[in-house]
């Protein structure tokens, strides 16, 4: 689910520029450097799993996003994090592209947060496993849809006439929906059982600061 090399037009790419820079300098904003292994371990965990697992679903086939994943665990951190995956797919592997690196990040990084805010305190306070998979599943399958739409909506974008790969994509990533649920809703279970440290994430706010004021 990248926008490849070319396809977007000048204003296009500058603007998801421009967006992708917001959001990066916020992640780097809230980055403690205790964050900072984790972050560079999910970087590596979504790296490998969008070159290794590749499903064969649709003409091009799908890979796992994990940015449900990324999301309860990185927060904001998430946008940095996709920004160097995506920097290297493009790089060694040619998936999406430098022009449209701000585009991707985007796609991938807006979900990320979303889901951090809808489902990260859900989690933070979850004590049964059972409970963390529900909440783990609904993270990984609403960050997909979502960059499924953004993928679309930036298609069309680019150009009208791509309407058709998206309309194409649609069921392989309706597919991949249910098995980033699964997948995430596992994650999630593990971790607030064995390491519920993990899905307390800094925020831009400082909870303390906003409830004084």
């Amino acid at each position: 689910m990248h926008i490849a090399e070319g396809v977007a037009p000048a204003y296009v790419a500058a603007g998801g520029v421009v967006a992708a820079a917001i959001g990066v300098g916020l992640g780097l904003r809230v980055m403690k450097d205790e964050q900072i292994p984790r972050a560079a371990l999910m970087t590596a965990v979504i790296f490998t799993a969008s070159v290794v697992i590749r499903l064969p679903l649709g003409p091009s086939g799908v890979h796992p996003l994990l940015n449900g994943l990324a999301g309860i665990v990185l927060g904001w951190a998430a946008f940095p994090a996709f920004l160097v995956c995506l920097f290297l797919q493009a790089l060694f592997f040619q998936f999406g592209g430098i022009t449209t690196l701000g585009i991707n990040t985007i796609v991938m990084g807006l979900p990320a947060v979303t889901c951090f805010y809808l489902y990260g305190r859900q989690l933070r306070q979850c004590r049964n496993p059972r409970v963390g998979f529900v909440w783990g599943a609904a993270a990984g399958a609403t960050a997909l849809l979502m960059s499924f739409t953004l993928w679309a909506l930036a298609l069309i974008l680019c150009d009208k006439n791509l309407t058709i790969f998206a309309q194409i994509a649609a069921i392989p990533n309706l597919v991949l929906v249910v098995i980033e649920a699964v997948f995430t809703g596992f994650a999630a279970s593990f971790l607030v059982r064995v390491y519920p440290e993990a899905l307390s994430v800094p925020r831009l706010i400082n909870e303390r600061e906003s409830a004084v004021s």
